[in-house]
């Protein structure tokens, strides 16, 4: 709020300056252009991750040979159809530290361990994908997306003395910004096109006309307030104004690119019934952000730590938390097994719509570079070395491969060398100690 001596009715305060509020409705609403570099290149990269909670069954999922001549194991078989596009990463590891849900997924992509905390002091780093979005997202409508399954009404439910944030998130704005990953697939379709109700050209059209007009009003009435102000409020007033230049130029961006053709989807009603609606339907919004270029990077918690999610469409009454301290119970190790091939028919299927949609020379999936993995080895000893993770897609990187690297390998060593791929070089990240060759 802008407060000054001089005498401005509140309701004029409203008028002008409630329409900020809700002027992020426009940070995406259509579809942005590729950048011209980009364009002479003919592709745009895409960095998307996808976490899984609790572990793996990692003799399930570790191939028995190295080199391109290996086979799949159980877990990774849904993804026999893009073997030749696939590359698992075997002696990765993550940082050390207490807690050992919390650390598996605040380390995951920043390289840090959780610090033991009420939730007053809470302390990781910057994660690889906000890095990678922050240079991004110049081009496009959304820097970065944040995704999940859970929601965050978790209390109680997390690492003993650890705040609830480091499990509910992978990813982090700064070293003391957890960022909330949005489960409601309504929302989400909010955020990429705005209230409208629907990807249709002649809808979306109406509202970028709505929206640019509103905006305008807002800018004049600024100026006029402006007249009115003392030099504090002037400040604030500039500040502001700077936020509507931003948004005029993600208007133009939209406009840029109004009549491209994209898939017409109504809003989703809310968060379905089941896992499998509810996985398949944020699968789909990760594609259609990418296919659209709303972003180029997007982060999508399949579950958190400590989940107590049942599975009751495979049979699996079972919480998935328990489950995977099986203790070698072969009846609970079954059901873990059981579960990590169930999340992987839903990635493989997000691969099979991504490979299926062209962009520029290639598919999605070819300009695509897709990581997949746990914070944690075999959950029942919360093992941090040996991380179950593979990196689809992205012909960068050639693919058909299955890699062992020195043990205790620093995971942060493979966000640097995608980093460089992402043409967002850092010098390091976390507790790396140098790029992977890949």
């Amino acid at each position: 709020m802008i407060i000054s001596k001089k005498v401005i009715p509140r309701r004029t305060m409203l008028r002008g300056l409630g329409a900020a509020l809700a002027l992020p409705l426009l940070d995406s609403m259509v579809p942005a252009l590729a950048s011209a570099s980009e364009m002479a290149i003919g592709r745009t990269r895409r960095l998307g991750i996808v976490y899984v909670p609790n572990g793996m069954r990692m003799d399930h999922w570790t191939p028995a040979t190295t080199g391109s001549d290996f086979e799949l194991p159980s877990i990774l078989q849904p993804l026999q159809p893009f073997h030749s596009q696939l590359n698992i990463l075997t002696g990765l590891r993550g940082v050390d530290g207490e807690g050992p849900h919390a650390r598996a997924s605040t380390r995951f992509l920043t390289g840090v361990a959780s610090k033991r905390d009420d939730g007053s002091n809470l302390q990781a780093s910057i994660s690889m994908d906000q890095i990678a979005g922050r240079l991004l997202g110049r081009e496009t409508q959304l820097a970065t997306l944040e995704l999940a399954i859970d929601g965050r009404d978790f209390a109680g439910s997390c690492d003993e003395g650890f705040s609830c944030a480091y499990t509910n998130t992978i990813s982090w704005a700064n070293e003391t910004t957890p960022l909330p990953m949005e489960n409601n697939p309504r929302a989400v379709f909010e955020r990429l096109f705005g209230d409208s109700g629907s990807t249709d050209p002649q809808v979306r059209k109406a509202r970028l006309a709505k929206d640019a007009s509103l905006l305008d009003s807002v800018t004049e009435r600024a100026h006029e307030l402006s007249r009115q102000l003392g030099a504090g409020d002037q400040v604030k007033l500039n500040q502001y104004l700077d936020a509507v230049r931003d948004i005029e130029r993600r208007i133009q961006l939209t406009e840029a690119q109004s009549d491209r053709e994209l898939p017409v989807i109504e809003q989703p009603a809310g968060i379905p019934d089941t896992f499998s609606e509810h996985a398949t339907l944020m699968f789909d919004l990760m594609a259609l952000a990418f296919e659209t270029d709303m972003t180029r990077v997007v982060t999508f918690m399949m579950g958190r730590e400590i989940t107590g999610r049942t599975y009751a469409e495979i049979g699996i009454a079972d919480a998935h938390h328990p489950i995977s301290h099986h203790q070698r119970d072969p009846v609970k190790l079954e059901k873990l097994l059981k579960i990590n091939r169930y999340h992987m028919t839903f990635f493989a299927k997000f691969l099979e719509r991504l490979r299926s949609t062209a962009d520029g020379d290639g598919s999605l999936l070819d300009h695509s570079m897709i990581v997949y993995g746990a914070g944690m080895a075999d959950s029942n000893s919360h093992w941090s070395s040996g991380l179950p993770v593979l990196l689809a897609g992205g012909t960068a990187i050639p693919g058909g491969r299955h890699t062992e690297y020195p043990e205790n390998t620093p995971l942060s060593n493979l966000h640097l060398s995608l980093l460089d791929k992402m043409a967002v070089p850092i010098e390091s990240l976390g507790d790396s100690t140098g790029r992977l060759p890949i």
